[in-house]
């Protein structure tokens, strides 16, 4: 069945930018509307992510606009209806399309703008780390083996699937343990958004500001949110741009508004993203991102060091 008479929506379209192949665009009547589908048996999907985004939308009020909710349907396994989720299009240009383009200045307001966003998401507070369960966002936790308490218990898990050799695993090892002593004085739980990167970030050049600066139009894909380290969507943010001007802006504005100096922040956001690099990894046939996280994982693994990169990073 296609996808126009499984939703009951015609043309619709695919958004560019993403691997799920679940969001589309929507077009009646000159109104945009964007449409992520969900599996008919997945029955919290739709509410659970239209609560995510309202609370999304409720942090980042006047930072940055977060899609609003046009209408959700709940999936019918007996039918085998699926799950619907209806917000607006926001207007814009993705991150990843635009900042390349950017000269020095642009990068700076850019990343001072997305940093706002970080900080804004560092400064929540939630009871303790875990999944978004249903519509109240009542945490439950991860399941096996996500559910360690600390990297270097997935070590022995996940080698199997980085594809490394065993010096290789007892250096992988290494390097847990130390991302686990670096987020040992770090510990709480926020709101993470789970997948920050300029694919999701929608930008536009602000003509108000001085010297054409930027502005974030809109914050996407919320659909991996959870409860989880401040400092996770930082080091997602950090993992493959590392442009100066754009970085530099980005990690004095989070310093500034939380109040910890970058060095601390730049380790503990490697920290953070090792896990998500780790699991990227185990992909690295699924696409290109996961492929470019498995060679950066192998520099990392290598060199010992948190910081390093691919020698084809972008």
């Amino acid at each position: 069945m296609s996808d126009q008479q499984q939703t009951g929506f015609a043309g619709l379209e695919p958004m560019e930018g993403g691997w799920s192949g679940r969001t589309f665009l929507a077009e009646a009547g000159g109104e945009r509307t964007v449409v992520r589908v969900y599996d008919p048996d997945d029955h919290d999907g739709p509410t659970r992510d239209a609560a995510v985004l309202a609370l999304g939308s409720a942090v980042l009020a006047g930072c940055a606009p977060v899609p609003s909710v046009v209408e959700v349907r709940d999936g019918d396994a007996a039918s085998g209806a699926p799950g619907l989720l209806l917000t607006e299009h926001l207007p814009g240009t993705r991150g990843d399309l635009l900042l390349p383009g950017l000269d020095e200045p642009g990068l700076a307001t850019a990343g001072a703008a997305v940093g706002e966003v970080v900080a804004r998401l560092v400064g929540t507070v939630q009871l303790r780390a875990g999944r978004f369960a249903d519509a109240s966002l009542r945490i439950e936790a991860w399941e096996p083996p996500w559910d360690a308490a600390l990297l270097e218990e997935l070590v022995d898990v996940l080698a199997p699937r980085l594809g490394l050799d065993d010096p290789e695993v007892r250096e992988l090892s290494a390097l847990c343990r130390h991302a686990d002593d670096v987020l040992a004085g770090a510990s709480g739980a926020c709101l993470v958004h789970g997948d920050l990167n300029p694919k999701n970030v929608l930008l536009v050049r602000d003509p108000d500001t001085t010297g054409g600066g930027v502005r974030v139009s809109g914050v996407l894909d919320w659909e991996f949110a959870h409860a989880g380290s401040p400092w996770a969507d930082l080091g997602n943010l950090l993992r493959f741009d590392r442009a100066p001007a754009y970085v530099d802006a980005l990690l004095a504005t989070v310093a500034e508004r939380r109040g910890v100096d970058v060095a601390t922040l730049v380790e503990r956001a490697r920290a953070a993203d090792l896990v998500a690099v780790m699991e990227l990894a185990t992909r690295r046939g699924d696409n290109p991102v996961a492929a470019l996280a498995h060679r950066q994982l192998v520099a990392m693994v290598r060199r010992g060091d948190l910081h390093a990169v691919a020698d084809d990073a972008p």
